[in-house]
């Protein structure tokens, strides 16, 4: 029996073209591997599509354990994606460019070294629904075709679809006259009307009413129309046209929250003046030691200190209730290319002027670039967004959630005041005030709280050796 079964393995392998046993098992278990699939990531709490914004392997490549295998653009920023596994890069299901990727779904497969990957076996992905597009559209083979309100009436009488027709208007648009020639070309006679009865109001129009279209509201069974018109590429905008911008991810996830947040968190504003004489004088005397430091750094620093006087307000919402926060982090916002976005210095109480001066150049850095890693802007429990470079006075921020408050940083400018000197002496004086505006939670933070909150900054940025002991 025993050699009968080494005599079938021998007969097997000559078959194959390997010399022993061994070789033969080992070339019918690398066709038998199953490849490694990599998925779209959740590289954000908020995130929920991705953009591959570029490849840096290609197929064929070897990739080991923590080898960048892409940059993938999130809500946030643009992150690289490093492997979890070793093997080869097999098939790239996603190419560069690609946007709107779901989570989870695959973007590519790897394959065990010494396996072919070139006859890797693509596994069968669902088919997801196309999105409901507006304006209405007809599905077609190919791309999305838009309609003018005319040719869709006209197809949607004589029971037409699109199949084969080629769109002759402006930027793909389907005009009357081809919807009107693809009549001709099928041959085909009206059907019934089933169109939805006249509203009522469309019984008061005057019949001497001029032909121009009137402004009538969007109605179930009645397709909304294309005003104003899209404007014609190379061609001079006509009045009332507009383009079409698409929004980047960045921009669909920051328009949702901040709506998100206005509509369900209760938004209260405290203001106050700082003088900042101090600060000022600090920093040139800094500067003479070659120690840059910002006035954005003192207002991080004094807004963190002041977390540490105020535990109550370094504070989040949750579906619970309020939670106090253990780390004073601060989210600093950033403008970038991309959109708005707020990375972190972490224990920020805990850091020395320098540090945090050197720690946000870094961050912002990056930020511009679209390199933060998901730590360095994930979390945080209070934000500052300072407009005072752009000579904006005062201004009142949005709170990003679940966070509760957001200090608003407006210009310093001079003032004439009244006030004493170190004798004692009164008299006229100029004085370098800043305006800054606290945005809260009232939930969380009510408006005792808030102008106590004020007070202590205050007291923090007038005296900046105070930043020193606490």
């Amino acid at each position: 029996m025993m050699n009968l079964y080494i005599k079938h393995w021998l007969g097997l392998s000559e078959r194959l073209g390997y010399q022993d046993i061994g070789e033969g098992a080992n070339k019918i278990s690398q066709d038998n591997a199953a490849p490694l699939s990599v998925l779209m990531p959740a590289l954000s709490p908020t995130m929920e599509r991705g953009n591959i914004v570029k490849w840096l392997k290609q197929e064929g490549e070897t990739v080991n354990t923590g080898d960048p295998l892409c940059e993938i653009e999130t809500d946030k920023a643009v992150v690289t994606l490093e492997s979890n596994d070793d093997g080869i890069l097999a098939k790239i299901m996603v190419d560069e460019g690609s946007k709107d990727i779901p989570l989870g779904s695959l973007i590519a497969l790897m394959v065990e070294e010494g396996v072919d990957w070139k006859q890797v076996k693509i596994p069968a992905q669902p088919v997801t629904p196309a999105p409901t597009q507006l304006p209405p559209t007809f599905q077609t083979p190919g791309p999305p075709v838009r309609l003018s309100p005319a040719a869709r009436q006209i197809l949607q009488t004589h029971g037409l679809d699109l199949n084969g027709a080629v769109p002759s208007g402006p930027r793909g648009i389907f005009t009357k006259e081809d919807a009107q020639n693809l009549v001709k070309q099928r041959g085909t006679t009206p059907r019934p009307s089933t169109a939805a009865p006249v509203p009522p109001f469309a019984a008061a129009v005057p019949s001497a009413a001029p032909t121009a279209p009137l402004a009538v509201p969007s109605l179930p069974g009645y397709p909304r129309p294309m005003i104003p018109p899209v404007s014609v590429p190379r061609q001079p905008p006509a009045p009332g046209t507009f383009t079409e911008v698409p929004a980047s991810t960045i921009r669909q996830v920051i328009a949702q929250r901040l709506t998100e947040s206005k509509t369900t968190i209760p938004h209260s504003y405290s203001s106050i003046d700082c003088d900042i004489q101090q600060v000022l004088q600090s920093r040139k005397q800094l500067a003479k030691d070659n120690v840059n430091i910002s006035v954005n750094d003192f207002i991080i620093k004094a807004a963190a200190v002041t977390l540490r006087q105020m535990p109550d307000v370094n504070c989040t919402w949750s579906g619970d209730g309020p939670q106090l926060l253990s780390s004073i982090d601060i989210a600093v916002a950033v403008a970038t290319d991309r959109g708005l976005i707020t990375p972190i210095v972490r224990d920020a109480a805990s850091k020395g002027l320098q540090e945090i001066a050197s720690t946000i150049k870094a961050l912002a850095e990056r930020a511009r670039a679209g390199k933060l890693l998901p730590e360095e802007y994930q979390g945080g429990s209070f934000s500052i967004s300072n407009l005072g470079m752009f000579g904006i006075q005062s201004f009142s921020a949005i709170i990003n959630p679940p966070q509760a408050c957001i200090l608003a940083i407006g210009q310093s400018r001079w003032e004439l005041m009244f006030c004493e000197d170190e004798a004692g002496e009164a008299g006229m004086c100029r004085r370098n005030m800043m305006t800054v505006t606290l945005t809260s939670d009232s939930r969380l933070v009510d408006d005792l709280l808030a102008a106590q909150f004020l007070e202590n900054f205050k007291m923090n940025m007038e005296n900046p050796r105070r930043l020193a002991l606490f």
